[in-house]
C-alpha cells in the first residue's frame, strides 16, 4: 500500500512540472493559462473573419479567395474518404476543424510577432506550443472514434477488444491509451522544438541566417498539421470498419 501511495504522489509532483514560466487566470475554482486562450481566440479569430470573408459574395464560378477555400474544402475532403471510407461526409466538419485549427496555429507562431506583447509572466507563442492545448485536441479525437464506433455498432464496438483472441484484451485497452498520447506529444514536440530551433539560432548568427530554418519550419508545420488531420480520420474509420 505504502508503495502505491508513494507512487501516486510521485505521479502527482511529476504533473506539478512547468516548462518556463505562464500567465495564469483564475476562473471559478480552476486555474488556466491565460496566453494560450488568447492566442488560440486570434487562431479562431482568423479562421473566422477568413471564412466571412469567403463565403459573403459566393460566386457561381468561384476566384480568388472563395476559389482558394474550395480547394482548401475538396482537400479535406479527400483526406476523410480516403481514411474513413464512403461513410466520410458527416466527419469532414470535424477533421476540417482540426487540420485548419492547428495548421493555422502552427504557422503563426512563425508569422505573427507574439514576443511583441509583453505579460506580467511568460511569453505568447503558438497555441499548440502548449502541451494542453494538444492533449485537448487528442481527446476531442479520441471522444470522436468513440463516438462513431458506438454509434455505428452500438454496444457491440467493445467486442473489438477481445479479437483476435481474448488473450490481446490488455493489450487493445492500452492502445486506446497510447493513441491520444502519441497524437499530442508528437505534435507538441515538433512545435516546441522548431520554435526553440529558431530562437537559439537567432541568438547565435546574424537575422539571415536562420531564415531557411524559419521556412522549414513552415513547411513542418503545415506536414504536422496534416499528419494529426490524416491520424484522426483513420482513427475514427477505424472505428467505424472494426479493424485494426
Amino acid at each position: 500500500m505504502n508503495v502505491l501511495v508513494n507512487t501516486l504522489k510521485g505521479l502527482y509532483d511529476v504533473s506539478g512540472v512547468e516548462v518556463g514560466q505562464h500567465f495564469y487566470w483564475q476562473i471559478g475554482g480552476f486555474q488556466v493559462h491565460g496566453q494560450v486562450l488568447m492566442t488560440s481566440w486570434v487562431v479562431i479569430a482568423i479562421l473566422l473573419g477568413s471564412a466571412t470573408i469567403a463565403v459573403r459574395n459566393p460566386q457561381t464560378i468561384p476566384s480568388g479567395s472563395q476559389n482558394f477555400f474550395e480547394y482548401v474544402l475538396e482537400f479535406i475532403r479527400d483526406v476523410s474518404k480516403t481514411q474513413i471510407g464512403e461513410e466520410y461526409g458527416p466527419w469532414v466538419p470535424f477533421i476540417g476543424t482540426m487540420f485548419l485549427f492547428i495548421f493555422v496555429s502552427n504557422w503563426s507562431g512563425a508569422l505573427l510577432p507574439w514576443k511583441v506583447i509583453q505579460l506580467p509572466h511568460g511569453e505568447l507563442a503558438a497555441p499548440t506550443n502548449d502541451i494542453n492545448t494538444t492533449v485537448a485536441l487528442a481527446l476531442l479525437t479520441s471522444v470522436a472514434y468513440f463516438y462513431a464506433g458506438l454509434t455505428k455498432k452500438g454496444l457491440g464496438y467493445f467486442g473489438k477488444y477481445i479479437q483476435p483472441t481474448p488473450i490481446l484484451l490488455p493489450i487493445n485497452i492500452l492502445e486506446d491509451f497510447t493513441k491520444p498520447l502519441s497524437l499530442s506529444f508528437r505534435l507538441f514536440g515538433n512545435i516546441l522544438a522548431d520554435e526553440l530551433v529558431v530562437v537559439v539560432l537567432v541568438s547565435l548568427v546574424p537575422s539571415v541566417v536562420p531564415i531557411p530554418v524559419m521556412f522549414l519550419g513552415l513547411f513542418t508545420s503545415g506536414i504536422q498539421a496534416l499528419i494529426f488531420a490524416t491520424l484522426a480520420a483513420a482513427y475514427i474509420g477505424e472505428s467505424m470498419e472494426g479493424h485494426h
